[in-house]
């Protein structure tokens, strides 16, 4: 039988208050433990309109390390940076201390046209002074920097999937792959945008130290330890707009029959072609083949379908128009590079009801 507030010892609340104190107190220790004698050091690059979030990532993963990694922020001239966000942030250091760092992290920036191609000299110089053999990581656009300073010519490379293609068009000598999360060389990584530089710090501490530490790392941070897929699984695919000319007609008649087989002959038809210039003029339209594009827009309502209900993945494989739930998974995997249940697991904000009914429903997968 619980005490009565009123006879309970005096002592309780105190008791707790200390027991509570404790508690933080030992989270804080883990979360900021200190630094082992052979201590990594990372120098973290922050450049004019640097993104606060990808900011403190090194320093939260890196940091929860177990005093592995000392992590340090610089900025190129020593002076307060300003944020592409109402603030500002004044790094502990100048550019001299990426002369010293073991690894030297680019967080992302805010870019223009103009300092994408061409960054601040002063961010080129500063990267002058890194020790030959020194670890180079970019989150997201810090990748330009990297490739402005010509440190990824012939080497595969990623950023913000949305910035893929202009990162291309800058920097020819560099194969980008905007399927990834990150890409590892060993001496230069370059991440994707935003978390993927949670993905990419956790893989250098399960390089550096192994798989354990990462986890444990990980749940520090209540981060999942590793993401399946890439990040091409968050690229938006919006449809194109359909003319009320041309194929334009048939895509609107066909979007609302995804569930039946649709063959060309069928497609040709309702656009009163033959199935020759009905494949032609499509091409010409979309820029695909119209099985492709059937494909795609299957794909793009599977995807909604796993995001917003409970149906098991063979009931959205018929409802899209896939054979068999093996089809659907093949083709999701092509495309995204992750299963159902795993984009379902990804997308879904689940309740506990939703959850109830999706236990129900049998293995996904």
């Amino acid at each position: 039988m619980p005490l009565d507030p009123a006879t309970r010892p005096a002592s309780a609340a105190p008791s707790r208050a200390r027991d509570l104190a404790d508690r933080a107190a030992e989270l804080d220790s883990r979360l900021r433990p200190d630094l082992r004698p052979d201590a990594h050091k990372v120098v973290v690059l922050a450049l004019d309109g640097v993104y606060p979030f990808e900011l403190g990532i090194p320093h939260r993963v890196l940091g929860s390390s177990d005093g592995r990694y000392e992590v340090l922020t610089a900025s190129v001239d020593g002076q307060p940076v300003r944020t592409d966000s109402d603030l500002t942030v004044t790094p502990g250091h100048g550019p001299e201390a990426l002369a010293g760092a073991d690894t030297v992290v680019i967080p992302p920036y805010a870019i223009s046209p103009a300092s994408a191609a061409a960054p601040d000299p002063r961010a080129l110089a500063a990267l002058a002074r890194v020790r030959p053999g020194t670890r180079l990581v970019s989150i997201c656009t810090g990748a330009f920097l990297l490739a402005a300073a010509g440190l990824l010519n012939g080497r595969r490379a990623t950023t913000h999937w949305a910035l893929t293609d202009y990162f291309q068009e800058l920097f020819p000598r560099v194969e980008v792959d905007a399927s990834v999360l990150f890409v590892d060389h060993g001496d230069v990584l370059t991440s994707a945008g935003a978390a993927s530089g949670v993905d990419v710090c956790l893989h250098l501490v399960r390089q550096d130290h192994g798989s354990a530490l990462a986890n444990h790392v990980a749940r520090r941070c209540v981060v999942p330890p590793y993401r399946d897929g890439g990040q091409a699984q968050y690229i938006e695919r919006p449809l194109p707009p359909a003319t009320r000319t041309g194929t334009g007609p048939t895509r609107d008649w066909a979007l609302q029959r995804l569930q039946l087989p649709l063959s060309l002959p069928e497609l040709a038809a309702h656009a009163a072609m033959s199935p020759r210039t009905f494949a032609r003029h499509f091409r010409e339209e979309t820029g695909l083949s119209p099985g492709r594009w059937l494909t795609q827009q299957r794909l793009r309502r599977a995807r909604h379908l796993l995001e917003s209900s409970d149906l098991p993945v063979e009931r959205v494989a018929h409802e899209v128009g896939f054979a068999t739930a093996t089809s659907l998974r093949r083709h999701l995997a092509a495309e995204a590079g992750v299963a159902p249940s795993t984009y379902r697991r990804t997308f879904r904000a689940s309740s506990p009801a939703a959850g109830n009914v999706r236990e129900a429903s049998g293995p996904e997968g």
